[in-house]
């Protein structure tokens, strides 16, 4: 998938109401995902604006938010999703915001194609496009089959952490029960 914009932006959260600096990335296929660092190792938060954004909103049309310290109201984004819940970013300048705005708008509302050469036309893609799978027919007949697989890569070792934790909890359970019979050894 391509990427449509990326860059720093302020996020407040929603239960603290904190602000927090997140790198953020807007892929062309509406996901709208925040990491801690520029490394992009471990996102925070995924977002999926072609399922949930309802609205997009900058500067003086967000009333309601207060912006972080040394901030204008000028720098807000206020992103309207389905149930009624906002997220609420800034970005560094009023510039930079009304980047951003544009550019999820456009996320927002722009279907997403692939290219097929062999009979020269174009395919949607889904909106899950990180669980899909592609197969693309060959003309005539005997030739090869073109088969892409797009998944998340976030739940890959999924498995392991379950069991590592069912085997630190078993082994955390033995020597509790060992520890709770020694007084009953020494009578």
């Amino acid at each position: 998938m391509a990427l449509l914009k990326s860059g720093w932006l302020w996020r407040q959260s929603s239960i603290l109401k904190r602000w927090k600096l997140n790198w953020c990335d807007l892929w062309i296929d509406g996901s709208f995902v925040f990491y801690k660092t520029e490394s992009r190792r471990d996102y925070e938060t995924k977002v999926n604006l072609k399922a949930t954004c309802v609205n997009v909103k900058s500067g003086l049309e967000c009333p309601n938010v207060c912006p972080p310290e040394s901030h204008p109201r000028e720098n807000l984004l206020v992103v309207y999703l389905r149930r009624g819940n906002m997220l609420i970013l800034c970005a560094n300048s009023e510039d930079e915001a009304l980047a951003w705005k544009l550019t999820l708008m456009e996320a927002k509302r722009n279907p997403v194609f692939t290219y097929n050469p062999y009979d020269d036309t174009y395919q949607t893609v889904s909106v899950d496009s990180h669980n899909a799978v592609y197969i693309m027919p060959s003309p005539g007949s005997g030739g090869t089959q073109h088969v892409w697989v797009h998944r998340d890569t976030c739940y890959d070792n999924f498995g392991e952490q379950i069991a590592l934790g069912l085997l630190a909890g078993m082994a955390a359970g033995a020597a509790m029960r060992s520890l709770l019979w020694m007084p009953f050894w020494f009578c």
